[in-house]
């Protein structure tokens, strides 16, 4: 029978999702490394410093006696031989039998003689080897040396001086004992210190998510809290804050188009439907009403399909889709502009100063809806007869369109909004002529997928001029130079 298999996610440990646990694990983690690391440094550096430590007390007895044996003594007092060395040396005489004759020191093994035999001269260490552990040694030949004692008379082949290290070995245990004590008290200590500055530093961040909170609950107008300290925290904030902003402004203007766009084809609605309730009760029996009634439902249906396909143009153009890129030469486009505008309206003067070709990469039915939705407002908003001038003048990397008029001009409160979707200065003029509002908002539309400016210049009494800056063919990429404000060439 199979078995169910445990998934591995679930026997995988939970992973720290917490800013705070991450940075405690983290500090505690480098802590501990370091002070881990500095006690097998001192461990190492203890143990040794005494290991050479006892190598040269070995040797500097053995030196000593060296020196003694120099002055060629026939005999030596046993007594006078352990004055020579250090008190925590052991002294092992091997006779001329090669026998242990005699020891001083405690925990020295007879086995000592047959460990150094044939190394004279040459400290030894002995860790480990049975049954001599934990020991130096050094073997000097004393060949012809008598050595006494209280009880008797030796004559020595060699004496072995010997320390015992396994108390050095302890200390470097007991040394190990209390650095991992005081690690493990520092750990302690910098565990609660640091959660302590953790949950100080951290709270700014506790407070923001708190106001996130509020925001996400429907507190529009929180924001995050910003201290002016020029912290990271306060950057976040900042940071953030914009992001708010922004996504007000997105929502406000997604709220202000879907009222404006019903409040547009409510109105074309509301006739339709007047009309047609009107004819159902038979209030158009008369061929002359009826065939008013179409003649307007039909010029509100028209209203309705343009305004569709307005939206659409700048749905598309929102959404960043590829527009058809050939050669234009913009002097042949807005000569056929202006003819036809003319033909509209012939009460007009209308000047063209397009000297030069002027050839650019892009589309050329938008572009043409470019020039004719300038020409119309231009000819929409100003009186009857005033003058208007349309140039087109090519430079090194760009082509600059202005088209200017001698109109009343726009209010210096009006122009931040002149490129807003369905915002009219004078909405009931605007309505009356059939027009959307969204003339502007197209141009800016096209201008920009075509990697280009538009700029508006105006003033109450002086006019208004629209200057669009297209790249040509060599300067997509470079920035277009600021058009100047109200600069109208002569009419040729």
């Amino acid at each position: 029978m199979r078995t169910a298999r445990t998934p591995v996610s679930a026997i995988r440990p939970r992973r720290l999702t917490t800013i705070r646990g991450r940075l405690l694990i983290g500090v505690l983690v480098l802590l501990a490394a370091g002070l881990v690391g500095n006690s097998i440094a001192g461990a190492v550096t203890l143990r040794t410093y005494l290991h050479h430590r006892a190598e040269a007390t070995l040797r500097e007895s053995g030196d000593r006696v060296h020196r003694v044996l120099e002055e060629r003594p026939q005999t030596v007092n046993g007594r006078q031989l352990a004055t020579l060395v250090e008190p925590l040396l052991g002294i092992t005489v091997i006779d001329a039998d090669g026998k242990v004759a005699g020891q001083v020191g405690a925990g020295i093994p007879e086995a000592i003689d047959g460990l150094t035999a044939g190394r004279p001269d040459q400290v030894l260490t002995l860790d480990g080897e049975k049954p001599a552990p934990d020991l130096l040694a050094l073997r000097i030949p004393t060949a012809g040396l008598t050595i006494t004692t209280s009880h008797q008379a030796v004559e020595a082949s060699a004496v072995i001086l010997t320390m015992r290290t396994d108390i050095d070995r302890v200390t470097v245990a007991d040394f190990i004992s209390g650095q991992a004590t005081s690690v493990g008290i520092t750990l302690v200590l910098a565990f609660a210190v640091a959660l302590l500055i953790l949950r100080i530093g951290l709270r700014p961040l506790r407070r923001m998510a708190d106001t996130a909170d509020d925001i996400a609950s429907g507190a529009r107008d929180e924001r995050l809290p910003v201290h002016g300290a020029h912290t990271e925290t306060d950057r976040l904030a900042v940071a953030v804050n914009n992001a708010f902003d922004a996504q007000a402004r997105a929502e406000t203007q997604i709220r202000d188009f879907a009222a404006d766009a019903s409040h547009e084809l409510r109105t074309p609605l509301a006739t339709i439907s007047g009309w047609l309730d009107l004819y159902n009760q038979g209030g158009l029996s008369a061929p002359a009403d009826l065939d008013r009634a179409l003649e307007r439902v039909d010029g509100e249906v028209g209203r309705m399909r343009l305004l569709v396909e307005e939206l659409s143009l700048l749905a598309r153009l929102d959404a960043g889709r590829p527009l058809n890129s050939r050669p234009v030469d913009l002097r042949r486009l807005a000569s056929a502009v202006v003819q036809d505008a003319q033909v509209v309206a012939p009460d007009r003067v209308i000047d063209l100063y397009a000297p030069v070709p002027a050839s650019v990469h892009g589309d050329q039915p938008r572009l043409q809806q470019v020039l004719n939705n300038l020409l119309g407002n231009a000819i929409q908003h100003t009186p009857s007869g005033t003058t208007i001038s349309v140039t087109v003048e090519p430079t090194a990397t760009h082509v600059r369109i202005r088209v200017a008029d001698h109109g009343p001009g726009i209010p210096a409160g009006d122009l931040a909004r002149v490129f807003d979707r369905f915002w009219r200065a004078d909405a009931g003029r605007g309505r009356a002529h059939g027009g959307s509002g969204l003339g502007l908002a197209i141009v800016q539309a096209i201008v920009h997928a075509h990697h280009g400016t538009v700029h508006v210049a105006s003033a109450p009494g002086t006019g208004t001029t629209v200057t669009v800056t297209l790249p040509t063919q060599g300067g997509r990429d470079e920035p277009p130079t600021p058009p100047p404000a109200m600069d109208r060439p002569d009419a040729p």
